[in-house]
């Protein structure tokens, strides 16, 4: 209840006063998403949620990291040790945290070392746009999207451009980058540079010791157009040092390194059918610079598929294809091991009158986990322009990564967890003003892995039941967007009925932005409720909010501010963990077009 007065008085109040500004239809056209179904199709034509965090939304939001980007979305509770650069886990929809697959262009950046992608090093100036999809789709995309899939689509020129900032703010941070592109008929490139340099503050509220971090990174592509063919290249990077403290509160760090690199061809055989073959290699390195210990994944991924449309039906089936290496060292032991996965899928999508469907189905051939068979069925029916409904359910799977088997307290006879889920929605959206989305969902997990005190080994000794309902409301007005989203849920161990960790069970977000001519202000503001932490530590609720803005100064040159945390909220998402108190970041931009 406290949440919940906090919440009004914080957010409610002063967004109230803004909405009774005049209004009028939107002129925002629909987005086109390719993750829900691995196909382009418009965002309403999506019959399991997505949450699309645009361009603009990240240049308002002059976010550091990915996971900035993600705190002020209900429905996923995010779990950081400190500062910028911490490692940060990812929570979708109650599941686990290794049960979220990230993708980067549609390659998949999970290592498979510890499960998790190393969402805090990703920077807001490589991307295009976020595809949030909640729910299982490893008939899609394979093992890991339990909870659902984040797929990061990064910047591509639409015309010629350069664009450079300066930034700087609150604990000694520094920023800078530059990007620049240009598209013809025939070819496109473009190049993004990432810097960012920070003091810190002291990431454990038992010590006082700051602790800082730097990132450094790149991304490019180019792409060339042969008649009805495109091939085109892509390649991002990031590396810097991470300084943090560790279980003794000993100041240490370590250093990181993250790669993508794909070469995609898309071929359009005939009006009516197309394809698409991705090939990719990634890594994820990890170095400690007071001992000889690292962890270290890299993996090469052959991903095709083929779609051919019919009268009232897209076909699409693809091969997928993936050669891993694991390899780690802490304390004089470790584990260097290699695994390959295979797998086919088929999948429909159906269209007639007030009627949609989609079905997938896949196979995989996990070298150590043998076959498993995922699929996803999902129905949509327009009650009438305004009012649909939605149904859906999927089984997907997790296999264990190489530190389940092979690391501290591993065990090498470990099983997939296995997930059920079901979802139904309503929804009304009468015109362009207006929207409102409500969801249920549920997601019961078998074999959920935990660590037995008994054999002092991990273990599928444990399961999950995931119940919730989500309720969404979006109004677009000539020059102004205001969005409220509040979660229900509960995330339980079904066998004892303990609350899952680090997920609270209600939350809410408002966001609202608003456009005084060239300028543009926006105004977030996230609740949680409480969660319970590792060693029966209750963390308690909080309200955060951020305001920021955007100051044309001429054509080229614009001003961007940010205030962090402007309630100054104490508060932890990881137990022992300090958070952002109120912080305030510039950045001066140039941007030539």
């Amino acid at each position: 209840m406290k949440i919940c007065q906090s919440f009004a008085v914080a957010c409610l109040g002063p967004l109230l006063l803004f909405v009774h500004t005049a209004l009028a239809e939107s002129t925002v056209g629909d987005t086109i998403i390719v993750t829900a179904t691995r196909t382009e199709i418009p965002l309403h034509d999506a019959i399991v949620p997505v949450t699309v965090i645009t361009r603009e939304d990240i240049e308002l939001s002059l976010a550091t990291d990915l996971a900035e980007l993600l705190r002020f979305q209900a429905g996923i509770d995010l779990g950081r040790h400190g500062g910028p650069g911490q490692a940060t886990s990812v929570f979708l929809r109650g599941t686990d945290s290794n049960h979220t697959l990230v993708l980067l262009d549609g390659v998949r950046i999970n290592p498979g070392t510890l499960g998790g992608a190393a969402i805090q090093h990703i920077a807001p100036e490589i991307i295009e746009r976020v595809e949030i999809v909640t729910g299982a789709r490893s008939a899609l995309f394979g093992t890991d999207a339990i909870g659902g899939v984040i797929n990061i689509i990064t910047r591509r020129a639409e015309n010629a451009y350069v664009e450079s900032s300066v930034g700087a703010g609150s604990f000694d941070t520094q920023t800078g980058y530059v990007s620049a592109g240009n598209r013809s008929d025939r070819s496109e490139f473009g190049i993004t540079l990432n810097w960012k340099e920070t003091g810190g503050y002291s990431p454990r509220v038992e010590s006082d010791i700051e602790r800082g971090y730097d990132n450094l990174s790149a991304n490019l592509y180019a792409a060339r157009r042969f008649d009805d063919s495109e091939l085109s290249f892509r390649h991002w990077q990031t590396e810097g040092v991470v300084e943090y403290l560790d279980f003794f509160l000993t100041p240490v760090d370590q250093d990181f390194r993250n790669t993508t690199t794909a070469v995609e061809l898309n071929n359009k055989w005939t009006e009516k059918s197309a394809s698409k073959l991705i090939v990719s290699f990634m890594q994820d390195d990890i170095s400690q610079n007071q001992s000889d210990d690292f962890v270290a994944s890299d993996r090469v991924s052959l991903d095709w598929q083929y779609s051919h449309s019919l009268s009232a039906h897209t076909l699409t089936a693809g091969l997928y294809a993936i050669d891993e290496n694991a390899e780690t060292l802490s304390f004089g032991s470790g584990f260097d091991e290699d695994t390959s996965i295979r797998a086919v899928f088929v999948q429909d999508q159906w269209s007639r009158g007030r009627h949609r469907s989609f079905v997938a189905l896949r196979l995989t051939d996990h070298e150590s986990f043998g076959n498993h068979t995922t699929w996803n069925a999902e129905y949509a029916f327009d009650i009438n322009d305004a009012w649909s409904l939605t149904a859906g359910i999927g089984h997907a799977f997790r296999a264990p990564d190489a530190t389940d088997r092979y690391g501290f307290g591993g065990s090498p006879d470990l099983q997939p967890e296995v997930a059920d889920e079901a979802q139904v929605g309503l929804h009304y959206a009468p015109g362009t003003k207006h929207r409102v989305d409500i969801e249920l969902y549920s997601n019961d997990i078998e074999d959920l892995i935990e660590f037995d005190l008994a054999t002092f080994t991990l273990q599928n000794i444990a399961a999950a039941e995931i119940r919730g309902a989500e309720i969404s409301y979006e109004y677009r007005g000539e020059n102004f967007v205001f969005r409220a989203e509040a979660v229900r849920q509960k995330a339980d161990n079904a066998k004892t009925g303990q609350r899952l960790l680090r997920r609270a069970e209600e939350s809410a977000t408002v966001s609202f932005t608003r456009d005084f001519g060239e300028h543009r202000m926006g105004l977030s503001v996230f609740a949680s409720g409480d969660r319970e932490d590792f060693g029966s530590v209750e963390l308690d609720g909080y309200v955060i909010a951020s305001l920021s803005a955007q100051f044309a100064l001429s054509d080229d040159w614009s001003l961007h501010g940010r205030i962090e945390n402007l309630l100054d909220t104490e508060y932890q998402t990881a137990a022992s963990f300090r958070m952002q108190d109120r912080s305030g970041f510039v950045e001066l931009k140039y941007r030539w077009r």
